[in-house]
């Protein structure tokens, strides 16, 4: 039973980014999706400048919804959304990556719309604008 309430215990003191399991949907039609971990350092920070991170999202939301609200604003190559590893629930978040640089421009034009019900906030990094 002691070591129950240890594990019980270690459970509540995890950081959050220990428990994340994040799924990917990564769309076939785009040759840059599923590539991530193989990029170089310039790649990645490239990526980075592509995407854009979404919060409140509907925990019942799937990727391919996202597609579909955010690919108005230019062709969408991976969303992720991150689940928690032991409840198995989406954390209300999402992260979206373009092909084009200039569809986060576009994509800030749907910060605090609804979508599912829920109003977005949509962070952007200022070097995404760079």
């Amino acid at each position: 039973m002691a070591d129950l309430d240890a594990i019980e215990s270690r459970e509540l003191e995890m950081d959050e980014s220990d428990m994340q399991c994040e799924v990917e949907r990564a769309f076939p039609y785009s040759p840059q999706a599923g590539l991530f971990f193989n990029m170089t350092h310039e790649e990645r920070i490239d990526s980075d400048r592509r995407s854009i991170y979404v919060g409140n999202v509907d925990y019942g939301a799937t990727a391919d919804e996202l597609e579909m609200y955010f690919n108005g604003c230019g062709h969408v190559n991976r969303v992720t959304i991150p689940y928690n590893r032991f409840t198995g629930h989406p954390k209300g978040f999402a992260y979206i990556e373009f092909s084009e640089r200039e569809s986060v421009r576009t994509a800030m034009t749907l910060d605090e719309t609804l979508f599912r019900g829920r109003v977005i906030k949509g962070k952007w990094k200022s070097s995404s604008m760079g």
